[in-house]
């Protein structure tokens, strides 16, 4: 039951910006780690950014200085604010999340649909 739905993906210009939405519902005790990856054509998916439940992050080194990751705990929302895109930031981005759905659950990984963002003048 559990679902993870993004928004905020699109086409933009290189050095423009995009923030990325992505919200958890259905049966949920409790997220711990929240996620975004990414996957350009022909190459396999990585991790962009990551966030604990206490606000900890890390990034990949392409996106340093550039990508923040953050969350609302409240909304079980987690966002990306892409700044300075370039052409290779061109992927699908896919939101992930590890939740436990119940009190005596274990944490599983969750993921969504996925949401494009193209960089191109």
């Amino acid at each position: 039951q559990v679902q993870l739905v993004e928004s905020g993906g699109g086409l933009v210009q290189p050095g423009g910006s995009l923030r990325l939405s992505c919200i958890a519902s259905g049966i949920i005790r409790s997220i711990n780690a929240m996620a975004w990856y990414r996957q350009a054509p022909g190459k396999q998916r990585e991790l962009v950014a990551a966030i604990t439940s206490g606000g900890s992050t890390n990034y990949a080194d392409s996106v340093k200085g550039r990508f923040a990751i953050s969350r609302d705990n409240a909304k079980n929302t987690v966002y990306l604010q892409m700044n300075s895109l370039k052409p290779e930031d061109t992927a699908v981005y896919y939101c992930n999340a590890d939740i436990r759905r119940g009190y005596y659950d274990s944490n599983n990984d969750y993921w969504g649909q996925g949401t494009q963002v193209t960089v191109s003048s």
